[in-house]
């Protein structure tokens, strides 16, 4: 029996439970010639392996090995060997599948038509990404722009949050009265600071929305607020135990952060020009 090496063995049992890897802008013509006999030819320029008649186009394989080499796996004779025996496994059950008739079963031809689809978008972005780079003015631009909306301090911040103003107030005059924030913030309704003394953390006010952040900033360390302050959550009584200078990390070493973030930005903004124009029915 066909021995694998501890490549070839990994790759089996990774991919055998994948999608295939292919290059979209070939998918389609692969999946026909996979259908033709030995003598057929791929326009990657040739056939890979024949099993039981059927060819595995070449094209198929350079795609494979790009797709691996870009994962990690080192270049050489044993990655070659890997891929061909994972496409030989593959279109030994593709066969297996049709046999059965499971190919002409509607449930798995929309599996297929979806995969072929995701195959699709995938080639989209990748090309869309490559044709749309972000410039590092850009990038510098963002950038400035988060540290402008960090502001120049960071507090280290508690809080209590209810439901109803009277509440905040009752809240308010037991701390004047003497009682302990600590204790007090086990009725608040913010299930991830109540048991922890209403303890956020240290955090920018760019981090809160703007009524909490306004009276944060207004505060003098160690001060609570005296009035409650009303957001969309509630009503917060917020302790200032600390202020600092904030520093951001610099540029380059969160520029790929930003790169990834502006991509984002920038496929989403296009993908909803295209909803905005398309005619849905």
């Amino acid at each position: 029996m066909h021995k694998l090496s501890t490549l070839a063995a990994a790759l089996a049992v990774g991919s055998l439970i994948s999608l295939p890897v292919l290059a979209a802008d070939e998918a389609p013509a692969e999946a026909a010639a996979a259908t033709k006999p030995a003598a057929a030819k791929s326009k990657g320029g040739g056939v890979f392996a024949t099993v039981n008649g059927v060819a595995i186009p070449q094209s198929a394989a350079d795609a494979f090995i790009s797709e691996q080499k870009a994962q990690g796996a080192p270049e050489g004779a044993e990655l070659r060997n890997a891929v061909r025996e994972e496409l030989i496994r593959r279109e030994l059950l593709a066969q297996e599948a049709k046999k059965k008739g499971l190919d002409k079963q509607a449930a798995i031809a929309i599996q297929a038509d979806l995969a072929r689809q995701a195959i699709y978008v995938r080639a989209f972005i990748q090309d869309y990404v490559k044709k749309h780079p972000i410039s590092d003015e850009t990038l510098k631009a963002d950038y400035d722009k988060i540290k402008a909306q960090l502001g120049g301090s960071e507090y280290k911040t508690r809080h209590i949050l209810v439901e109803k103003e009277d509440d905040a107030k009752a809240i308010i005059a037991k701390l004047k009265g003497g009682a302990k924030f600590e204790d007090l913030a086990k009725q608040s309704k913010d299930p991830g600071s109540k048991d922890n003394g209403g303890d956020l953390g240290w955090g920018s006010p760019a981090n809160y929305v703007k009524p909490f952040a306004d009276a944060l900033t207004k505060l003098q360390k160690g001060k609570f607020s005296e009035t409650p302050v009303k957001t969309e959550f509630g009503y917060h009584v917020i302790l200032q135990e600390d202020a600092r200078p904030l520093t951001p990390p610099p540029f380059d070493a969160i520029k790929p952060q930003l790169a990834q973030r502006a991509q984002q930005q920038q496929i989403e903004k296009m993908v909803n020009d295209l909803r905005s124009k398309a005619k849905v029915e």
